[in-house]
């Protein structure tokens, strides 16, 4: 479903996610405080209201065509740590990176991890782990703290910002004694090879691990893992004894196989395809689950066809994910999550991506909703058999559907 075309005004912004697609136009707010982002939804006009993070996610789940955005990134603060407790309470807009940096000399790390993501948008998008708590705005304008466990807590993480504003998010924190990670690279003759080390009779769960595959030639692949090192396993004299929980600040790569702990290295830039810097590219991820390798092996011969649009990719990410997600719209699935990025000009893409999306629905995965911006809606329930429940209960806690943007209307949420 098309989103209503509307005429530029003044006070209205062209708004995309980070893949620089689907734009559309929307009253752009700014809250500094808890009440003034009340103050923006209750002021809401009939297309209704939205929360936006820093527009990492490549879909429009953070658009509102004709209606009001609420950016807040200015709240950024972080309003309590429990050490003891190894728990911290930040605002939504406040950048996981930036907060593993601040939390470092604490000998703590944010258990979500870190990165460009916002506290917020990591909640919206459906990635549940190390958050125990958040405080969320309704539509009558009132807030509430929701904790884990809870029904209300399961629709949002996922929800795509459909539930309510998240305003502030109680995360759980780790213990680290450096700033670094050891990281190893395994190379494997093809995907096959891949698999069968991550099932093999005996496996162990590995941190912070994710393959590269070639999408054309032999379909070659890097599996890349990595876990925190201790003080004592620094390389002696690595300058990092002198300071193990300093931020590192000279560029990589890192001696020893070491690499900073999430959101303590500079964030990449987005990749910009095309001969102009505004050149547009579709992230598309999907998840399918333990059993359906085959499925996932499908996938992959698919993008490295001959006339496949995503051929020239530089590569394919495959991740092994080890729970499913608690929430109706949460993405993850115990499994496997594929990852490809394509310039959006390339020929024949959309149809190539219906073909994906079929593949994917007939295993029993889902594509992540946070980066799509194109489903057809007639494969949502498909994908997301609980789909309903989150109908219902969003139903009873918005009748007005107040809150709303370009993707809930394009796939009829």
């Amino acid at each position: 479903m098309a989103v209503e075309p509307l005429l530029a005004d003044d006070d209205f912004v062209p708004l995309t996610g980070s893949g620089r697609t689907a734009p559309s136009l929307a009253l752009l707010a700014r809250p500094r405080t808890a009440a003034e982002a009340a103050g923006a939804v209750l002021a809401r006009g009939s297309r209704g209201a939205v929360a936006r993070g820093r527009g990492r996610s490549c879909g429009d789940a953070a658009q509102n065509a004709g209606g009001t955005v609420l950016d807040l990134t200015a709240l950024d603060r972080i309003r309590g740590l429990d050490a003891a407790a190894g728990l911290v309470v930040c605002e939504a807009g406040t950048e996981l990176g930036a907060l593993a940096r601040a939390l470092l000399p604490y000998g703590l790390h944010p258990r979500a991890g870190g990165g460009g993501w916002t506290a917020g948008g990591t909640v919206a998008s459906g990635y549940g782990n190390g958050v125990e708590a958040f405080e969320l705005l309704g539509a009558d304008g009132r807030s509430r703290t929701v904790r884990r466990g809870e029904p209300l807590f399961d629709a949002t993480v996922g929800g795509l910002g459909l539930t309510g504003v998240v305003l502030a998010v109680t995360l759980a924190l780790r213990p680290v004694e450096t700033a670094y990670l050891r990281e190893r690279s395994v190379r494997f003759r093809d995907v096959d090879a891949l698999l069968a080390h991550w099932t093999a009779p005996g496996a162990v769960p590995e941190p912070y691990a994710r393959a590269r595959v070639e999408p054309a030639g032999r379909g070659r692949a890097v599996l890349t893992a990595a876990a925190p090192v201790p003080y004592a396993g620094l390389p002696r004299g690595h300058r990092a004894r002198r300071a193990p929980l300093a931020p590192p600040s000279f560029p990589g790569p890192w001696a020893g196989g070491l690499r900073p702990l999430p959101g303590l290295a500079r964030a990449r830039a987005v990749p910009a395809y095309g001969r102009g810097p505004r050149a547009g590219f579709v992230r598309y991820r999907c998840a399918v689950p333990e059993g359906r390798e085959e499925a996932l092996r499908g996938l992959l011969a698919l993008l490295a066809g001959r006339r496949s649009p995503a051929r020239g990719a530089r590569h394919a990410r495959v991740e092994r994910v080890y729970a499913d997600g608690a929430g109706p719209l949460a993405f993850p699935v115990r499994g496997w999550c594929l990852t490809v990025e394509v310039p959006a000009g390339a020929r024949g893409l959309g149809r190539f991506l219906d073909v994906l999306d079929e593949r994917v629905a007939e295993a029993g995965g889902r594509v992540c909703l946070a980066e799509d911006a194109r489903l057809r809606p007639a494969l949502l329930p498909v994908m997301y058999p609980r789909l309903d429940a989150f109908r219902g209960l969003r139903a009873a806690l918005d009748p007005r559907s107040v809150f709303r943007s370009d993707l809930a209307r394009r796939l009829g949420l």
